[in-house]
């Protein structure tokens, strides 16, 4: 089972995100705190796997929190979950070491794959919020080196790209008529082509790489 600790200071939003995640594919909320100081408190007490933690919150904020977290051995994969994308939250929430950054509006299902993902080690983000990561990447200067993605199949160039959008593989396999199946299949196959661990990471490779044809 996923320990899960849900942090937000509004109590219906604990409330929904309890009835929406709790004992859904393994999960379980194992306790649940207001701000960012019973948050770290929690994680104390209660060892959970993942925080999905509010980012403004009074008193001490996720921002804070999260910074915390970090420095416990072993500590949790923490989620940022708020109603605003701005890039100085999300380059904020990266810098103390957020493995996630979702919104309120997210679905319910995009939330229990973004846990479970978070518990297995992945970095999730919402797919408005992982183009806001591609566009804050795409600012930095393009690193040396051969590009991964010139090897690509035009299927894989395509979802790819769709994944750089932000698209999920249920709308990948809309978009290009395929099967889901077949969707993870190809990005898998780009996982191992260019060494990326996440879509975080293949995207901005994505970027980079038409950074380097323009």
């Amino acid at each position: 089972m996923v320990k899960l600790l849900l942090v937000d200071d509004e109590p219906l939003v604990r409330a929904g995100l309890r009835l929406i995640l709790d004992g859904t594919e393994g999960i379980t909320v194992v306790g649940e705190a207001a701000d960012g100081l019973g948050a770290v408190q929690s994680v104390e007490s209660l060892r959970p796997d993942v925080v999905l933690l509010d980012i403004r919150m009074p008193g001490m904020d996720g921002i804070e929190a999260v910074r915390r977290m970090g420095l416990r051995e072993n500590g949790p994969a923490v989620l940022m979950l708020t109603a605003f994308d701005t890039e100085a939250f999300v380059a904020q929430a990266l810098q103390a070491g957020a493995h996630g950054f979702l919104l309120k509006s997210s679905p319910p299902e995009e939330l229990v794959d973004a846990v479970l993902g978070a518990a297995a080690g992945d970095i999730r983000f919402s797919p408005a919020v992982l183009q806001r990561v591609v566009a804050l990447a795409s600012r930095a200067a393009t690193p040396p080196g051969p590009d991964p993605t010139e090897h690509f199949s035009d299927r894989e160039t395509e979802v790819a790209r769709a994944i750089a959008e932000g698209s999920t593989n249920a709308q990948i396999a809309e978009e290009l008529f395929l099967s889901l199946a077949t969707v993870k299949t190809y990005v898998n196959r780009l996982f191992e082509k260019t060494g990326a661990t996440n879509r975080v990471q293949l995207a901005l490779l994505v970027e980079r790489s038409r950074q380097r044809r323009r």
